[in-house]
């Protein structure tokens, strides 16, 4: 196992203790509400976000364990996002990290309300946060709202489902991915900065990281969606293409996409590179995300 997944794995270990510690236990009442938060949450996932957290806040010299707090809280904010585009009444699908989505176990209106208790867990763990001079409780709670609201990751599932049948523009499809993707993979590494009281030079350019890091993500997804199987998934492979929607393979093809993919992952390095971050943990996760293959 090469360094990289050692470090991968151990902080993705130290994230689920912290979330197994912060969300409700399954027997506290009503029981069947917080299992269902606990089985979404620890149904699988690589915990990619809260690792961008910790990675950024080490990166901008801060202490990780500073940061565990808000990458609890992008976990929450993710993992109620997988349920609510699951359900029937948004992208309608049966598995999720490889397990069956939450409405398939708990019915759907457990897992709206699920999704809904994480969303507010999410806040709730932000505020379990440590301030910092540059950042205080009403900065972070401002981040978290903008990111989880109409502008941003709502607004970014709407204009997915309205694109649902017509031809986009690769431009309008950007828009969806800025939004729907890019916002909250920008907000993790954000969170990890503030943790660290990062210069507002910084934060800026772990900012330009986040927008190029999450759109590259997406068109990873958007390609592995057409060449791996649900197995390798952990999900249901062709959905895209399944209910016709504007993806980069469906815009510019498999081969320019990947470049796509390579030219944004080279936009987050320069980025990194200005910020003397070349030899960071980070970096290596940058070129990680451009390579996975599930």
């Amino acid at each position: 196992m090469s360094d990289l997944k050692v470090y991968l794995k151990n902080q993705a270990k130290l994230v689920d203790q912290a979330l197994k510690t912060a969300l409700p236990k399954g027997n506290v009442r009503p029981a069947t509400l917080h299992q269902a938060m606990r089985y979404s949450v620890f149904a699988g996932g690589k915990r990619l976000r809260p690792i961008l957290t910790l990675a950024s806040a080490e990166a901008c010299g801060g202490n990780p364990e500073d940061a565990l707090p808000l990458a609890c809280s992008v976990e929450g904010l993710h993992t109620y996002s997988l349920i609510h585009d699951d359900l029937p009444s948004m992208d309608d699908d049966d598995m999720r990290r490889g397990n069956p989505t939450c409405h398939k176990v708990y019915g759907e209106a457990v897992a709206v309300l699920a999704g809904d208790a994480l969303q507010a867990f999410s806040f709730e763990t932000v505020g379990r946060a440590k301030e910092t001079s540059r950042y205080p409780m009403r900065t972070l709670l401002g981040e978290m709202a903008s990111t989880a609201g109409s502008h941003a990751l709502i607004a970014g599932q709407v204009m997915d489902m309205e694109g649902e049948g017509k031809k986009l523009t690769k431009g309008q499809v950007v828009a969806i991915h800025e939004r729907k993707t890019a916002a909250l993979l920008t907000t993790s590494l954000r969170f990890g900065a503030m943790s660290a009281n990062a210069s507002p030079n910084k934060l800026a350019g772990i900012t330009q990281v986040g927008h190029s890091l999450g759109l590259a993500f997406q068109v990873i997804d958007d390609i592995l969606d057409v060449t791996q199987s649900s197995a390798k998934l952990g999900k249901s492979a062709g959905k895209d293409e399944a209910v016709d929607k504007s993806t980069f393979p469906a815009l510019i093809g498999l081969e320019k996409s990947r470049k796509e993919a390579a030219k944004l992952t080279a936009q987050a390095h320069r980025a990194l590179k200005e910020m003397r971050m070349s030899k960071s943990r980070l970096s290596e996760i940058v070129d990680y995300m451009l390579e996975r293959d599930y």
